[in-house]
């Protein structure tokens, strides 16, 4: 039987989780109404009439479907580069003790503290020099480019847990490193590359700042950006059509959140890989 004093903390933690849920909770049900209502205010309110007609409104390749398909571009672009660097960058770290092993992994770390609104001035300018202003691929580069610590570090987490006896037997056989890396390697860490390559996606999905930046044309700009044309002049919301918008706009994460949480939590074993 609990003491009385850890029942009180018991009470009071869950107390605290009930206040953060609903902190969560508040406006995502604002959300869900104010798609639903034509007369929609921040007030959360139950709407006097279901309409869809939010959701009419915004769905017009210009509004809608054009921002999301270039944020899936832009996120898979990002996410692709990223894993295929990460990977090619984790493996000699993870398979060759050196000396700079660790200065080199806290450095490419300290990489991660650096806010992105410092870095945006030059890379600006880089940008306009390289003649990469406006440019969807060079924007890709460099959303890669700054997810790449992150990946690097989850990506070499997931490397270490292959066992290196699967490559030295390889190896025996005469296969070459990237051999090795492509057959026995990468196969065993599918899971760990998809969860490497859904953070990347995710973060890459909500980025407003880099593509308000670099990419200049309307019709290039991604749904994180495009979300501004429901802010209209002198303070003016549409707010029916925002929270329509938003629910389609997170659509795609939510289904990757499900989709990493049963990668994760199932995890990838590799148990009876060894044998002896």
């Amino acid at each position: 039987m609990a003491a009385p004093g850890q029942r009180l903390t018991r009470m009071l933690a869950n107390l605290v989780l009930v206040v953060v849920g609903l902190c969560f909770l508040l406006p995502l049900g604002w959300i869900v109404l104010a798609s639903l209502d034509a007369r929609a205010t921040l007030v959360v309110d139950l709407p006097d009439e279901v309409t869809f007609a939010n959701f009419t409104a915004v769905m017009t390749p210009e509004q809608t479907w054009v921002p999301l398909w270039n944020a899936f571009v832009l996120s898979a672009g990002a996410g692709l580069v990223t894993v295929l660097a990460a990977v090619l960058a984790a493996y000699p770290l993870s398979r060759y003790r050196m000396r700079f092993n660790k200065p080199f992994m806290y450095a490419v770390l300290f990489g991660t503290c650096l806010p992105i609104t410092a870095m945006m001035v030059p890379v600006y300018s880089l940008f306009v020099r390289l003649n990469l202003l406006d440019s969807l691929p060079g924007t890709i580069f460099f959303m890669a480019a700054t997810s790449l610590p992150m990946a690097l570090w989850m990506t070499k987490n997931f490397m270490d847990s292959v066992p290196l006896s699967l490559e030295e037997a390889a190896w025996t056989d005469g296969a070459s490193a990237m051999t090795t890396l492509r057959r026995i390697v990468l196969p065993l860490m599918r899971p760990g590359l998809a969860v490497v390559f859904i953070f990347v996606f995710i973060q890459a999905w909500g980025n407003f700042f880099v593509p308000f930046v670099l990419l200049l044309s309307p019709e290039k700009q991604p749904a994180a950006v495009s979300i501004f044309a429901f802010f209209g002049q002198y303070g003016s919301v549409a707010y029916g059509q925002l929270a329509a918008y938003s629910m389609l706009y997170s659509l795609p994460v939510i289904g990757l959140y499900v989709l990493v949480s049963r990668i994760s939590g199932s995890g990838f074993s590799l148990a009876g890989a060894v044998k002896g």
